[in-house]
């Protein structure tokens, strides 16, 4: 699961925001009002680099927290207005993440590893 949702929210809507970073981050929406530009980083943050540690299994419970709150955001704010099933695909990511939060990486991730060295 972990490395399922991971790699669907990388490839799936993190990669496009990063590679059109230039063209996109000025007419970003910006729902928490904390500005375009920043709302759009906070995003492409939360899309790449933590969905990037949560495929890894590294810092996994740290990981999905942007990631949780991005998706409620997206869900409840960003299409508050758009037919359920826009709200439905966010809220699946939500409820994945919210999951992993509590139940942790698994049994093959690098925080593994990284608790049996310590």
């Amino acid at each position: 699961m972990r490395i399922g949702f991971g790699t669907f929210m990388l490839a799936g809507h993190g990669w496009s925001k990063l590679i059109s970073f230039e063209n996109r981050f000025h007419s970003f929406s910006d729902p928490l009002g904390v500005g375009n530009e920043v709302s759009y980083i906070l995003a492409v943050f939360a899309e790449v680099v933590c969905s990037v540690l949560v495929v890894l299994g590294l810092f996994t419970r740290f990981a999905v927290i942007p990631l949780i709150i991005t998706m409620l955001v997206a869900a409840f704010l960003i299409h508050n207005d758009d037919p359920w099933s826009k709200q439905e695909f966010a809220l699946m990511y939500a409820i994945t993440f919210t999951t992993i939060l509590f139940t942790g990486p698994g049994k093959y991730s690098l925080d593994k590893v990284y608790r049996r060295k310590m």
